[in-house]
């Protein structure tokens, strides 16, 4: 660190009955009261440098021999006014950067300028800070960081700002042409002189390595120069993201620790500190977000949602959640399903993770696939808030065109499939899960996306055990969004037994694993013992020969279970008309939410779509061969 010593006699200061004296054969005439502190000091060397103490004296007539002196507003506090008036005396300070902004305010306060003499306290630290300051990297951090206790004087004076360019510019430098890196700023301290030689030697260092000093910055100082270093173009957007998740790691760990405590512990005393707390953690969270570089894959889907994790304990704005959403959804293939289980506050939601905001994300998902001519107007009244949100930098409209260029690709939707079966097998257990919202999820995949159905089938299982309560329409809205064509055997296997199934699900099963069994051996196995028995006690014989197979009319699309005709026909059919026409009965007075009745499933599933009569008769004489040889 760099510092610079001025003035040359030893300190004579001393504290006699909670006052502050200055060792001297003349009697002190001035007496200076500063933050609750008294000063006995000298009217020649005091007054000889300091313009506002001679205006306030002559200003004021002398009525006694000591003349008192308040300064309410002093800027700095004691240690600054001290230093200064030890620079009248000409007794030797230190300055450096860790006093050079308290000391800088009260000079100017006090008004130790050239007007009154040359080489003045103001000059010397106006010199101190432009050739030492400035040119060091952990210099230029630790002043940076000592101005939020001054925001008004810093600003007036200059030194956020030349502070910001500083760090930005030394950032925007490539490493091996600085002095001061962080491997150095943090094993090795660079005590020099102004006019010394320094004495570290370079050494290698990597591209983000001014990430962790930075971090050490309060939000609205790391937002400025993050904005400063962004605008000069020569930052890649995964150094950028990286500078982020670091800065991120360094403060929003203790959030939801935080503010649960707070909630906990808070009384009607302390509420509004807890208030406050939160207040500062979402300005954090929101500012980072606005910070997030615009280039897909600049910061990782992880650290994204964990983003919207702190999101939601803090109850950040609607336009952050959104605006991460956006972003989650442009990589939603790299996330894991830990990582979509956002937990909702307590006072919002009765469900254990935030639905609504998955859903938001995957359909966000889904509209990366649309060409521009066909996606969803964007309103100008939405693209002028969130501009707003980031006027300092033309980004949002570098987004938008990335988005409405990209499209999902078919791999990652294979990918992102296999993510929502995932993340639906850990919501399924939410006793408190509405169906239709468990519904919605499921159904924002589209259908080729899932090469098979047994995630989704395990997920639609341990729903139905965590919720004994559907009662039969609710189980059959369930299970339509399962395609049974699509079931390996082993989830055939387990599906048939199922007791928790509706049985029409079940005779669905057993109608594509028998055609399966067909088309794939020529014999079509046995029904299970169980599942006899099963059918035998909905009055269906399941013994019964086959009948022919209606090839005369078609299924409506509305109608179809998921399931777009079976390849070929099954043994057993008149079995499942009768079970399908029992279940429609039993199902006569279920009514559409728009009040009309539904069509009836058995006319619509003996509908099956016409196939060649050589396919037909084929299979239905090997179903024939098999029974006789039974």
């Amino acid at each position: 660190m760099k510092f610079m010593k001025l003035g040359s006699r030893p300190d004579t200061f001393y504290t006699a009955e909670a006052v502050r004296s200055v060792s001297s054969e003349v009697s002190s005439d001035l007496i200076i009261q500063v933050k609750g502190s008294r000063y006995m000091l000298h009217k020649f060397p005091m007054l000889s440098k300091c313009l506002r103490l001679q205006m306030i004296c002559s200003e004021s007539p002398e009525t006694s021999q000591q003349q008192i002196i308040q300064l309410p507003d002093f800027p700095s506090g004691i240690e600054a006014f001290e230093l200064c008036a030890k620079f009248c005396y000409g007794i030797t300070i230190t300055l450096n950067s860790y006093n050079i902004v308290s000391a800088r305010c009260a000079a100017e306060y006090l008004q130790m300028t050239e007007d009154i003499e040359k080489g003045n306290l103001v000059y010397k630290l106006e010199v101190f800070f432009k050739s030492c300051i400035l040119h060091g990297w952990k210099d230029s951090i630790v002043t940076l960081q000592s101005t939020k206790s001054f925001p008004l004087w810093s600003e007036d004076l200059g030194i956020t700002s030349r502070c910001i360019e500083a760090i930005a510019s030394k950032v925007l430098k490539h490493p091996s042409k600085l002095n001061l890196s962080h491997s150095h700023s943090r094993r090795v301290r660079d005590d020099i002189s102004c006019n010394g030689a320094e004495s570290q030697r370079h050494k290698p260092t990597n591209k983000g390595w001014w990430a962790e000093d930075m971090a050490e910055l309060s939000i609205d100082l790391y937002w400025r120069t993050m904005i400063a270093i962004k605008s000069g173009g020569k930052t890649p957007s995964n150094l950028i993201g990286e500078a982020l998740q670091i800065y991120a790691s360094r403060w929003l760990p203790k959030i939801s620790r935080k503010v649960k405590a707070n909630k906990e512990a808070a009384s009607d005393s302390d509420s509004d500190l807890a208030g406050e707390v939160t207040s500062k953690h979402r300005l954090l969270l929101e500012s980072l977000v606005s910070l997030l570089p615009s280039g897909k894959g600049a910061v990782s889907c992880s650290f994204l949602l964990k983003l919207l994790k702190a999101a939601n304990i803090l109850n950040a704005s609607s336009s952050s959640k959104m605006e991460l959403a956006r972003r989650v959804a442009l990589q939603l293939e790299e996330a894991r399903v830990s990582d979509l289980l956002i937990p909702t506050l307590p006072h919002s939601s009765d469900t254990l993770y935030d639905v609504d905001i998955v859903l938001t994300i995957l359909e966000q998902f889904m509209l990366q696939g649309q060409s521009p001519p066909t996606s969803p107007p964007r309103s100008k009244l939405g693209l002028e808030r969130r501009r707003r949100s980031r006027s300092t930098e033309n980004i949002d409209f570098e987004f938008q065109e990335s988005r409405r260029s990209s499209s999902a690709s078919h791999s990652s939707k294979l990918k992102v499939a296999k993510i929502v079966d995932g993340y639906l097998q850990e919501i399924a257990r939410d006793i408190n899960l509405p169906l239709s919202k468990f519904i919605a999820i499921a159904e924002t995949i589209p259908d080729f996306s899932r090469l098979d159905h047994d995630d989704l089938y395990r997920a639609i299982d341990i729903y139905l055990k965590v919720h004994p309560d559907l009662n039969k329409s609710e189980r059959k809205r369930l299970c339509r969004i399962l395609d049974c064509k699509k079931l390996s055997v082993e989830a055939c296997m387990h599906a048939a037994q199922n007791e928790k199934l509706p049985l029409r699900v079940v005779v669905q099963v057993l109608f594509f694993e028998q055609a399966r069994a067909a088309t794939a051996g020529g014999k079509v196995a046995e029904l299970p013992s169980n599942i006899k028995a099963l059918l035998v006690s909905h009055n269906i014989d399941p013994s019964r020969p086959s009948g022919p197979l209606s090839t005369t009319t078609s299924i409506p699309a509305d109608d179809q279970w998921s399931v777009s005709g079976p390849k070929s026909p099954k043994s057993r059919i008149s079995t499942l008309r009768m079970k399908l026409a029992e279940d429609d009965d039993l199902d006569e007075n279920y009514m559409n939410p728009d009040g009309m009745g539904r069509p009836s499933k058995f006319r619509a599933f003996c509908a099956l779509p016409t196939r060649p009569k050589k396919m037909f008769s084929k299979l239905l004489s090997i179903n024939r061969s098999a029974s006789e040889k039974n």
